[in-house]
């Protein structure tokens, strides 16, 4: 078992440190507030904290925030010895975010103080590639579709919110969920923060197939898919080819590792551009007698969350959990590209 933590050495060997700890949960509060950089979150997303204790329903989010692509972001912050760290800090904030689906712009910035618009907020001297149409744009879409970022901050997580927030992540795509613990230790006098980025395992589902469902086959490489292409339609064979030359060229780049799937049945192959760290991809390509791309939000979510936006718009159709489009295009492949690359770095 590998414990995480300070350790430190001494004349009797390595030693884990224990942590000092926080005297009480405005602390922690003030710590995040004013150092949101800190928090190890998926996608690393550049964050702006827009306010604290801020009106939302019956209750008052600890910190709301926004990322520079337009997400609205809401934190709950917790000591572990809180009985609320279990389960009732995950019932606040989705009640927080339920309350600010379906608003404005301009009522979030009314419940704000301290920032003339979101946008000034989010702006500065040093973004020159900041665009405030396409944030402002991107805002109100991800206000009116309710797809934001929920993230969870805690001394130490029970086993418990571990379980809800793994479940959380499995069965929505609009929401992408952070569970990260922050502890101070106390080394030679100097107080040093460790914060970490909990993810929590997903229950594997186990399903009993029946004597005449049949699985597929996974093959490594790409060769038996460039194969099934010629068996396509002769019109359908120019963008299958399309998409296989990118998909070879970014595993020639070493962003992922190809395989390629055959289906039993209906006879439906698909290639899968697999970034290596993940085993996962933020795209499948389909030869289902014709070419598509399937979206994966989840891997978008966590690995190239600023590109969400750029694809969905060159793809004609939102990125959901599994969403296709046959709309492929130089432009989009080349958007991919680089949100292959951002996530596999």
């Amino acid at each position: 078992m590998t414990t995480s933590g300070i350790w430190t050495k001494d004349g009797d060997g390595w030693k884990l440190s224990p942590p000092e700890g926080f005297p009480d949960e405005a602390t922690l509060h003030d710590l995040i507030e004013k150092n949101p950089e800190m928090l190890p979150l998926s996608g690393a997303p550049s964050l702006v904290i827009l306010g604290r204790e801020v009106p939302l329903g019956s209750g008052y989010a600890d910190l709301v925030g926004v990322e520079t692509t337009g997400r609205p972001v809401i934190i709950e912050v917790k000591l572990a010895q809180n009985n609320e760290a279990r389960r009732a800090v995950v019932a606040q904030i989705l009640a927080y975010a339920a309350h600010l689906h379906g608003t404005t712009r301009e009522q979030l910035e009314d419940r704000l103080t301290g920032h003339d618009s979101l946008v000034a907020a989010v702006s500065s001297p040093q973004e020159d590639a900041f665009d405030a149409d396409e944030f402002t744009d991107a805002l109100d879409g991800h206000l009116q579709e309710g797809r934001f970022r929920l993230v969870f901050v805690l001394d130490e997580a029970p086993g418990e919110l571990m379980t809800l927030v793994a479940y959380l992540e499995h069965v929505t795509d609009k929401l992408a969920v952070d569970l990260v613990t922050v502890n101070s230790y106390a080394v030679n006098g100097t107080s040093v923060v460790v914060p970490q980025r909990v993810t929590p395992e997903r229950h594997e589902m186990t399903v009993k197939k029946s004597r005449n469902q049949e699985t597929g086959t996974l093959y490594p490489g790409s060769e038996r898919f460039e194969a099934t292409i010629s068996q396509s339609p002769p019109e359908n064979q120019a963008p299958l080819r399309q998409l296989l030359q990118w998909a070879r060229e970014l595993e020639r780049q070493g962003l992922v590792n190809l395989a390629t799937y055959e289906g039993k049945g209906a006879k439906r192959f698909t290639l899968l551009p697999r970034l290596e760290t993940e085993n996962a991809g933020l795209v499948t390509i389909w030869n289902d007698g014709g070419a598509s791309l399937q979206f994966w939000k989840s891997v978008f979510d966590k690995k190239a969350p600023d590109f969400i936006h750029r694809v969905e718009a060159l793809a004609s159709t939102r990125i959901g959990q599994g969403n296709t489009t046959r709309n492929i295009n130089d432009e989009l492949l080349d958007a991919l590209t680089k949100a292959y690359e951002a996530a596999a770095k």
